[in-house]
Parts: C-alpha cells; structure tokens; sequence
C-alpha cells in the first residue's frame, strides 16, 4: 500500500473496526502527547492499554500500565505507536509475535517506515502512519 494517501474510508474503518488500543509509549506525563491522545481516546470509549517499560504496574489515566504488549490481558485491535520511527519495525515484530496480532498498527505523526509497514501488511495487519487519531477521528467519525 503507498502510505503518502489514505482514502478517508480506509481510516475510519480502521477507527470504526477498533474496541481495544494498545498505546505504546505512553506517558503520565499531561503535557505529552501520548497523554492527551490516550485521554481523547478512553473518552470516545475506546479500551486503551498504555504500554511503557518504564511505568509498568502504575496507572496512567486510571489504567494499568504494562511493560509489552505481550503482558496486555487480551487480544487488541490496534497498537498506536508512540515511539521513533526506527523502532516501528521492532513493533511490527512483537505484533506478530502475539498469539493473536492486532487488526491494525498505527503511526503517530513522524512515524514511518515502509519497509516495517510492508511486513505487517504481508501478514494481514492494515497500517497507517504518521497521522493521529485524536486528528482523524473528529473528522471521519464524530
């Protein structure tokens, strides 16, 4: 798939299909990014999991941080990465490492790799990259 365009329905199946996020990289941290977009997203009724090594077993807007994705208790549908591009590839590998992977993987803005986006692709996962829920969703759901 060419990720320099997304058709406007392609996004918001993506953000329509998702019950359970996975938002790695994310920061109790109120002035952060990952704070607020996980915010916007618990308060659209999304079941997000913050995932951060560093804050694993505390919460984060009243959620239980987890140091993986593979110590989250269910399967999830999207992980939304918070993290530098060069470490999406690593992502997609642990996605599919997972009993069951995730419906789709999500960039944040600035983060792109094609080649990993291939990957998960190659194995069924739809990918978006650099653009941001908190963004789309007002636009192409409510």
């Amino acid at each position: 798939m060419n990720h320099d365009r997304y058709d406007d329905d392609y996004i918001a199946g993506v953000l329509k299909e998702t019950r359970t996020i996975a938002l790695l990289g994310a920061s109790p941290k109120p002035d952060r990014p990952s704070f607020g977009v996980m915010r916007f997203l618990l308060e659209r009724g999304y079941n997000v999991y913050p995932v951060n090594p560093g804050q694993a077993g505390k919460d984060i807007l009243g959620r239980k941080t987890y140091a993986t994705l593979a110590d989250i208790p269910e399967p999830i549908d999207l992980i939304d990465v918070f993290r530098a591009p060069e470490y999406l590839d690593g992502v997609v590998d642990e996605a599919l490492a997972l009993e069951t992977p995730p419906a789709a993987i999500w960039g944040q803005l600035g983060v792109r790799d094609d080649t990993a986006a291939a990957k998960a692709e190659a194995a069924g996962i739809k990918v978006v990259m650099n653009r941001c829920p908190a963004i789309e969703y007002p636009r192409l759901v409510g």
